[in-house]
């Protein structure tokens, strides 16, 4: 194990935690992962610091788990299977440049949502994000989780908004991917006139590899990503029905003909939650909403706003016709711009919480025609198990320009229940069964569904174990997670 004097040597006794208060706060999250006290929580703040570590780490033996959000935590990737020490990244929380001509910015693991999109904003640029993040989610955890963003537009590949980065990989060598590679340093080449956002390699895409990995294949120090022009007006409309099928004909037509950019489907549990505001408001929403609701924004920019708007309405408001879908600007007392808001915007506390307490979210990837069975396959879990159905979100967010979906199912409970956390628990793992059996993709399989995932998939598992012994031969970040 590694000594604790050799980390203060490197960031300073501050910043080496072991008090049983803060030990167990990282030692567990909400999600049903069995909890293990690591040996302490160690804070560096530079490229040099994080080297280091992983020097000492290999040298000792000790497992690394990197950790870059705060709290609530819910995916067990960030509990230490194997004990060890936590790397918290939250003191490296610079935003090192912002460039409004090529649309990037580059930000450091600490930096969250929020505190990004005020700085993205005074140049006129503004971030893709996922619905309603945390207050205290990493944006760079975000991108190497893979987690969509609500704007289906520019939401061009899986790999969105993420760009370059810079990696310590487990063996300690410092990688750069894509055009950040070089030649030269970050800052010769920015003084260059190179802004780190061409992603891909001649060869291979790193950024691949690191996606998905849980931390791992390597910690990053930094990262690029895809920032879009700030809208000068927006109006979001409402769409409404009983059919999910309805909806996403409509949301394919829409994202199709680029109309608008968020644009995102919500059952009524989740819509209530969203954008309730008492316990009352929640309540009364899922009784009188339809059963799903369609969100979509028409966006002018710089040029020609106004008639941008014009036509975009125009054709929008055709589109739903053909499908049979009224279009609404304010739904049973929400407004649009409301819903748009609390989307585009973190939410503390956070909206998962706020009315339950506890939430298990089972995400996957499906193609178009799949999701209504999809949806059909987790309801009848759910009666099987005599689980409300109104305690049962749904989420779906059409990927890579209407491609693919993102489908995202959160069971809402009471945690100060055990008998209720058993019967998530107990639906959790059956009806993430009977959804892979039906064609669900799970591209992100997390705490325990790793093993259910990988056990279907041999050779991609031996695939990431050759990969693993390649970038991180001494097994000491995050082992026990995915299939290492």
């Amino acid at each position: 194990m590694m000594e604790k004097e050799k980390a203060v040597g490197v960031v300073g006794a501050e910043h080496v935690l072991d008090s049983p208060e803060i030990l167990k706060r990282y030692s567990c999250d909400m999600s049903f992962t069995p909890s293990r006290t690591p040996s302490c929580v160690v804070r560096p703040n530079s490229l040099e610091h994080v080297q280091a570590l992983i020097k000492l780490a290999a040298e000792a033996n000790t497992p690394l788990i990197p950790v870059s959000s705060g709290e609530p935590r819910f995916r067990g990737d960030t509990v230490p299977t194997l004990g060890g020490v936590i790397v918290d990244m939250s003191r490296m929380n610079k935003i090192r440049m912002v460039d409004r001509k090529d649309r990037v910015a580059m930000v450091e693991p600490g930096v969250r949502f929020g505190e990004l999109q005020t700085a993205l904003r005074k140049e006129g640029l503004r971030l893709p994000t996922p619905l309603s993040p945390r207050q205290t989610k990493s944006v760079v955890g975000s991108c190497l989780e893979r987690e969509p963003h609500i704007i289906p537009k520019y939401h061009l590949d899986h790999s969105e908004p993420l760009l370059c980065c810079e990696v310590v990989f487990g063996a300690g060598d410092v990688f750069r991917t894509g055009e950040a590679g070089g030649p030269g340093t970050i800052e010769e080449q920015q003084q260059a006139g190179r802004r780190q956002k061409i992603p891909m390699e001649i060869q291979m895409n790193i950024n691949r590899i690191l996606q998905g990995s849980q931390g791992t294949l390597g910690i990053v120090t930094w990262a690029t990503v895809r920032c879009e022009v700030l809208p000068t007006v927006q109006k979001p409309l409402l769409a409404a029905s009983d059919s999910l099928q309805q909806l996403l004909e409509l949301a394919h037509w829409l994202v199709r003909l680029r109309l608008g950019d968020e644009l995102f489907i919500l059952n009524d549990v989740n819509f209530a939650h969203l954008m309730g505001t008492k316990l009352e408001m929640v309540n009364g929403l899922k009784e009188e909403l339809p059963q799903w609701i369609l969100l979509f924004c028409l966006a002018g920019y710089e040029f020609l706003p106004q008639e941008r708007m014009s036509y975009q309405e125009k054709d929008a408001s055709e589109v739903a016709k053909n499908v049979g879908v009224p279009l609404y600007e304010t739904l049973c007392t929400v407004s649009a711009n409301d819903v748009l808001a609390r989307a585009t915007s973190p939410s503390e506390p956070y909206w998962k919480l706020r009315w339950s307490g506890a939430c298990q979210d089972i995400p996957f990837i499906s193609a178009f025609h799949g999701v209504p069975e999809l949806v059909g396959v987790m309801q009848e879990e759910a009666a099987k198990r005599k689980f409300p159905l109104s305690h049962l979100g749904i989420y779906v967010q059409p990927v890579c320009q209407g491609h693919g979906q993102h489908c995202e199912f959160s069971l809402f409970y009471d945690p100060t229940s055990p008998r209720e956390a058993e019967k998530v628990k107990e639906l959790y793992f059956a009806a993430s069964k009977a959804l892979m059996d039906r064609g669900a993709f799970f591209s992100r399989p997390y705490d325990l569904l790793s093993e259910m995932v990988y056990n279907r998939d041999a050779a991609s598992r031996e695939a990431l174990r050759k990969l693993k012994n390649i970038f991180d031969p001494k097994n000491i970040l995050n082992p026990g997670k995915l299939c290492f």
